[in-house]
């Protein structure tokens, strides 16, 4: 569609690329959160899928959301609503999700990539919370994915001074995984990817859906969500070519289906 807002680019070996397009910085309005958790959705069922990478342009992520629906009556809770409707279906996705941030990613931009298993920064990207310049705060998970990521008292200090970060100290926080020489984030994640899709991608979503939920559970049920999930993972083609190939070839040697 000539007039899409996130277009998905299918590659050739199972990798699905998400890219925001409402230049110049892709603010994310309702309209392209609903069309980024169809797609989100829609991935999610895909039993081809491999993994998926989600970008912007040379010059944003996304650099927040649509300020200008603000003003609208009742606005608060339908963007929300649809901020969570995304990222959920984003966070769903039952296999590696790879942001790919050059420019700026900040506000909703910034926990659009949040809401990803991984992040990969372009030298020069920008980060940050500047809600607070609004009288407002991070209201799309933002306050609680940071903390989970970096602690409380350093979530603070971004969701407070609404200070832009830059790749490099956002690497050493934890906010990227990765930092690549500017205009590089998209094919590093892709490359990144594609890696990971090579791989046994069936007990990567079922292990995503393991610390995931688990982390937030007292040890004793995080434990015996991972023991169930690990009985379950048992029963997948992947495991009965992986442990075959180990007995037979050694390690590493092994051919997944992603089953």
């Amino acid at each position: 569609m000539a007039d899409a807002l996130v277009h998905l680019e299918r590659q050739d070996n199972g990798v699905a690329l998400l890219r925001l397009d409402r230049p110049p910085l892709n603010p994310l309005s309702t309209a392209l959160l609903n069309e980024l958790e169809a797609h989100g959705t829609a991935l999610a069922a895909d039993p081809d899928l491999k993994a998926v990478v989600v970008t912007g342009n040379e010059k944003a992520l996304a650099a927040g959301a649509d300020v200008s629906e603000f003003t609208e009556p009742g606005a608060a809770p339908r963007i929300t609503t649809a901020f969570r409707g995304a990222f959920d279906a984003l966070g769903s996705i039952p296999r590696p999700v790879i942001a790919a941030i050059e420019g700026f990613a900040l506000g909703g931009g910034f926990e659009l990539a949040l809401a990803c298993d991984l992040r990969v920064a372009g030298d020069g990207a920008r980060l940050g919370f500047p809600e607070i310049l609004l009288g407002i705060f991070p209201g799309a998970g933002g306050t609680q994915r940071v903390a989970r990521l970096i602690g409380p008292a350093r979530a603070k200090d971004l969701v407070w001074s609404g200070r832009h970060v830059k790749s490099e100290e956002a690497l050493a926080l934890g906010l990227v995984d990765r930092v690549v020489p500017a205009g590089g984030a998209v094919d590093a994640a892709l490359e990144w990817a594609t890696s990971l899709g090579a791989g046994a991608v069936v007990a990567m979503g079922i292990s995503k859906r393991v610390i995931d939920t688990g982390f937030d559970l007292p040890l004793p049920d995080a434990l015996d969500l991972e023991g169930a999930a690990f009985a379950e993972v048992f029963d997948t083609e992947d495991a009965t070519t992986g442990i075959q190939s180990f007995l037979k070839d050694g390690p590493g040697k092994a051919t997944f289906s992603g089953r």
